[in-house]
């Protein structure tokens, strides 16, 4: 690929070079900041952003993990090795179309004939299809290799829509009949996608968990060992009830994730469903991308996507970035003389209309589409470090399990272990052989359960679960995420580099102020007050230097007026002043356009008139147009040098940027026709004249604030996350938003570096850049550049989340944590840019994102305190009993029933709690912080102490305490046991209620609001009466009697005073793994003294 033409796309998804610093913010209280390499930094789950990882990184942790079932463990994260399969069917992909091409091309030059231009090389016969003169096979063939020759066969663009039925001006007629009739015999823009996985598939991946292969064999070999020695009627129950229990595991776990990647497929296709405009009857309406029929007439900007394969009807500077399609960020630029356009490339620049020639499959586009399989895993940041925590757990769960394994089998072997009758189970040279294999299974099967209670496998899917949950609701709150580690990043958020327009203000926008002739004319849409040739030239301005359109309906009414809101705006106001848009777009053409640019804040054509006149036309920002300008044209459509009234001018901009308004000046001047080049080429390569210009009109245009938005900037300040607005317009306008939404506080606020201007802030040296960024709050008249570098400046101390809707602003979107894309005004370029999509492009909506990512790691924490809590319990429990008694009092299908409650259940419950007002009153979580944090630990210690105390002293002298001394050894034994497992089970039920507000004294705050939860909670409560009553042989349970019941729930019950009580303990705010690594520190250093 040549490296000349990598710059030449200037909004390709950014890769920052240097140094790539990852940053968040440290503990509450110290306001301590990380620097360290990505690359470089603590272990291999240490990854604090996933965006961009490399992928070396991505295997390290991987690698480290402890797995038990990897198909489920690494469903959502990224597939390295399909990700790499796709790479290079892509590139085969593409390299084939090129051969293809290239032969095409090479075959017609061995035939005599010349490449795409000759006249010499004959179309297919036109075939008539339906009503139509034209087939798809030959819209497939000229479209497919660039057939100039063709096109100029079929009479060009022009002779094409004849074909096709299609009006180059007023698109297709657009009624039902017309589109379905086209859709069923050229296809739909749609193409054949890979089905999601099936329910079974999910269920045979439930399947592979490696402890629950071990249980069933296990539970298999108990079942024939059972069977021959008590035979079939009683001895199938030891055996049967583990693989029940396993069997109801693998499908609960199954139906769980099979509706969590139903969730995500619902979401992944909402991401694909783009909106654009089409024009049909002649007029501009907005349909999605799958809705696009041959024959459309699509206008193309800089920043859309190419929806179809189509032919160019007519544009200016057009340029297209075929990476997509090619493989190569070479710009091409389109014309006449190379008009075919390729669906899935972007607009890199100009503008223009397409006609639809192939859609979906009958594209390249779609053929690559369907040849690819898209994978959409992705890891977060949050399920590597819980990737991280599971392992260590899953650790000290084997350690302990085979601690267990080891004690029951020496006990066992040796004789020490006893019935409920006081006999040996084992005698040396007297059990037989099947008795003691029993035995060991039995003891096996304990040891595996423990590992299947203790890996906890759950708990990284606990995060796909709660993403996918907020996925969904976010959708609601006018939130599209594209990237899951977007979501909870955004909870980590420091400061939000936000738009004004559209963003902060409503982008509903209308001309409330006019200086027109020289002087203010009020009302400004008075033509009365407006001599007749400076109205002309006025409306000509107006009407050729737009984008938008405006429709008049046949039938009368009012006009409709399409385009940007500052186009619709201005065009709004020339109707008012008289304009006929249609009649001076047909009495003038366009031969040359400088389309509006971001960096130099101005747009402009070349028209030349029926007397071939040339007028060049300006518009933009008011001080920029009005500083190339040398005259003005006063009110008796004189033309008088500017000195005079400089000064009045700019006046008259910095009163109206005062009062919050946009200030757009409109010029022009009058250029020699003799000096604008003729040939096309040369043409396309013209600079538009930019100075002597004769300034016609200031306009200021009123966008109000959006209602509530200083209440979320508030809600944001509150929440320790700074709000700075970057904006293009004047650095007064941006100052009169910036007090009225709140960002600034007073004008004392006003002052540099607190208010700063892009060119100033750019010209800083980096060092510089760092330490006034700081400050900064509002920055005006800035370029996507001056954001970028802003970007680059707070990456270094701050999560960054930066709002966009520019192609431009692609390099900051993708350079920033979080990339917040506006899907109203944002064009397909930043979307793709970014990692978050603000469907109704409201700042509140931003603001609702930073609560759902808190959710989300709120939700998780609650998650782990909730799962470690009954990991230590059973753990202690099961390994106390085991070491000293010889004897576990949970067995295996107690285990597996408390793993479905910890793990799926629980998850559910616990991970899909909504998000509370709350969560807005702490200060952001650093992206290093622990996962566990000192109120938690304080938490789950206090219960899990709780729980292994009153549940071991009623294993030890549980029989005594309940006066069971009399009854059958066996009975007694059970009954003890069964109280033991209901009680535990109901200790886990009320915890749940305590899980949920970790750090609030009030846990059942909303709770009835929560119906999953409750829903959970109720399922979990009857499963258990049911297993204790109907169950017995399955669980080896009895029933227990109602003061038995009584005692489990009063058991269960105390654990919520005793949480509320817990909450009263102060806890250090430095995290105890940094207390216990410095008191080491200490105790070596105190050691070599």
């Amino acid at each position: 690929m040549s490296e000349d033409f990598k710059p030449a796309s200037p909004y390709r998804r950014y890769r920052n070079s240097d140094t790539d610093l990852e940053s968040g913010i440290g503990r509450v209280g110290n306001g301590s900041t990380d620097d360290d390499d990505e690359g470089t930094s603590g272990g291999p789950f240490d990854i604090v952003r996933t965006k961009s990882a490399p992928i070396d990184r991505l295997k390290r942790w991987r690698q480290a993990a402890l797995v038990l079932n990897a198909s489920r463990r690494f469903r959502y994260t990224l597939d390295l090795k399909k990700d790499k399969e796709r790479k290079l069917l892509l590139a085969k992909i593409r390299t084939h179309a090129q051969v293809i091409r290239a032969a095409v091309l090479f075959q017609a030059a061995a035939q005599g004939v010349d490449v795409p231009g000759s006249p010499l090389k004959k179309p297919p016969t036109p075939t008539r299809t339906g009503d139509f003169d034209i087939s798809q096979e030959e819209l497939s063939q000229m479209s497919r290799e660039h057939e100039i020759s063709a096109l100029q066969q079929y009479g060009g663009v022009k002779g094409v829509a004849e074909k096709l039925k299609t009006s180059l001006e007023k698109g297709i007629r657009g009624d039902e009949t017309d589109f379905l009739k086209r859709k069923n015999i050229f296809g739909s823009n749609t193409y054949p996608r890979k089905k999601g996985r099936s329910f079974w598939r999910f269920l045979w991946e439930a399947c592979r968990d490696t402890t629950l292969i071990i249980l069933m064999v296990a539970a298999a070999a108990s079942l024939a060992l059972g069977i021959k020695t008590e035979g079939i009627k009683e001895g199938w129950y030891d055996g049967g009830s583990i693989a029940l229990a396993v069997f109801i595991v693998i499908v609960v776990t199954a139906i769980s994730d099979y509706r969590q990647s139903l969730q995500f497929q619902s979401l992944n296709e909402e991401k694909q469903n783009i909106h654009l405009e089409v024009v049909r009857g002649g007029r501009r309406i907005e349909v999605s991308i799958f809705e696009i029929v041959v024959g459309d007439i699509v206008p193309l900007k800089i920043g859309d996507q190419v929806p179809a394969d189509g032919i160019l009807v007519s544009g200016h500077s057009l340029a297209i970035d075929e990476s997509s399609m090619t493989g190569e960020s070479k710009i091409v630029h389109k014309d006449s003389k190379a008009p075919f356009l390729m669906s899935g490339c972007k607009v890199a620049d100009g503008y223009g209309n397409m006609l639809v020639t192939n859609v979906g499959i009958n594209t390249e586009w779609g053929l690559l589409m369907a040849s690819i399989s898209e994978d959409n895993g992705e890891e977060t940041p949050l399920q590597v470090r819980l990737n991280g925590v599971a392992t260590f757990i899953g650790i000290v769960g084997l350690a302990v399990a085979a601690i267990v394994l080891i004690v029951l089998f020496i006990r066992f072997f040796t004789g020490h272990t006893y019935n409920t009758d006081g006999s040996r189970q084992f005698k040396a040279g007297r059990t037989k052989a099947s008795t003691a294999i029993d035995g060991a299974i039995k003891i096996f099967t304990v040891a595996v359960t423990i590992v299947v209670v203790a890996v906890p496998e759950g708990l990284p899917l606990a995060v796909t679960l709660t993403l996918a949950y907020s996925m969904r609701k976010m959708m609601r709150d006018k939130a599209l995420v594209r990237r899951l580690s977007a979501c909870e990043t955004m909870g980590s958020a420091t400061t939000i580099c936000s738009d004004k327009t559209g963003t902060l203000t409503l982008n509903q926008m209308t001309v409330v102020e006019a200086y027109v002739g020289g002087k203010k004319v009020d009302p400004p849409d008075d033509k009365s007050l407006l001599p007749p040739e400076l109205t002309s030239l006025l409306t000509e301005g107006i009407a050729q230097n737009s984008t938008g359109s405006v429709f008049l309906p046949e039938g009368g009414g009012d006009a409709e007026v399409s385009g940007s809101p500052t186009e619709k705006a201005i065009l709004q106001w020339g109707l008012n002043l008289g304009m006929n848009f249609d009649v001076i777009r047909s009495s003038s053409s366009i031969i040359h356009a400088f389309p509006f640019n971001s960096e130099k804040k101005r747009g402009g054509v070349a028209v030349k008139l029926p007397d071939s006149d040339i007028h060049v036309h300006w518009k933009g920002a008011a001080e920029i147009v009005l500083a190339s300008c040398t005259a003005y044209m006063d009110e008796n459509d004189g033309i008088q040098p500017i000195e005079e009234k400089v000064l009045d001018f700019k006046t008259a901009i910095e009163d109206m940027a005062a009062r919050s308004l946009r200030c757009v000046a409109i010029a022009y001047r009058h250029h020699e026709g003799k000096d604008v080049p003729t040939n096309e080429e040369e043409l396309s390569n013209w600079q538009l004249p930019e100075g002597q210009l004769v300034l016609l009109a200031i306009v200021g245009i009123k966008d109000p604030c959006r209602p509530g938005v200083r209440d979320a900037v508030q809600l944001c300040i509150n929440a320790g996350v700074k709000v700075r607005m970057v904006t293009g317009d004047n650095l007064n306008t941006a100052r009169a938003i910036a007090l009225e939404c709140g960002i600034l506080t007073s004008d004392a606020d006003a002052t540099e570096p607190n208010l700063i201007e892009g060119k100033a802030f750019r010209a800083m040296s980096e060092e510089r850049r760092r330490e006034v960024a700081e400050k900064i709050s509002v920055m005006g008249r800035s370029s996507p550049n001056d954001k970028l570098l802003l970007v680059q400046a707070l990456r270094k101390k701050h999560v960054v989340a930066v709002t966009g809707d520019g192609t431009n602003d692609a390099p900051a979107l993708h350079e920033a944590d979080i990339g917040l894309a506006m899907g109203i005004q944002g064009t397909e370029v930043a979307k793709e840019s970014s990692d978050i999509i603000i469907l109704d492009d409201n700042f509140a909506s931003v603001v609702k994102v930073v609560r759902w990512g808190r959710s989300v790691y709120a939700n998780i924490q609650k998650f782990i305190q909730f799962q470690l809590t009954v990991n230590v319990a059973a753990l202690v429990i099961n390994v106390v009993a085991a070491v000293s008694a010889g004897d576990v009092p949970l067995n295996a299908v107690q285990l597996l029933w408390v793993n479905l409650i910890m793990d799926t259940l629980g998850a559910l419950a616990l991970a899909t709690e909504p998000p509370t007002d709350h969560l807005m009153t702490r200060p952001p979580v650093g992206r290093r912080e622990p996962l566990v944090t000192n109120i938690m630990w304080r938490n789950l210690l206090i219960q899990a102490l709780y729980q292994v105390t009153v549940l071991l002293i009623l294993n030890f002298r549980g029989k005594s305490i309940l006066h069971l001394e009399h009854d059958n050894a066996d009975h007694a034994n059970k009954v003890k046991n069964t109280l033991i497992f209901n009680a535990f089970v109901l200790c886990q039920v009320f915890n749940e209620f305590n899980a949920r507000k970790p750090d609030e004294i009030n846990v059942f705050k909303g709770v009835t609001k929560n119906h999953l939860f409750m829903g959970i909670i109720g399922l979990t409560v009857v499963l258990q009466v049911i297993i204790i009553f109907f169950l017995g042989k399955f669980t080896s349970t009895v029933r227990l009697s109602w003061k038995l019941w009584l005692v489990s729930i009063v058991i269960g019950l105390i654990s919520w005073p005793l949480a509320a009580i817990g909450k009263w303990i102060p806890v250090p705010e430095t995290p105890l793994g940094e207390l216990l690594t410095g008191k080491i520190r200490q105790q070596r250093n105190g050691g070599g003294d």
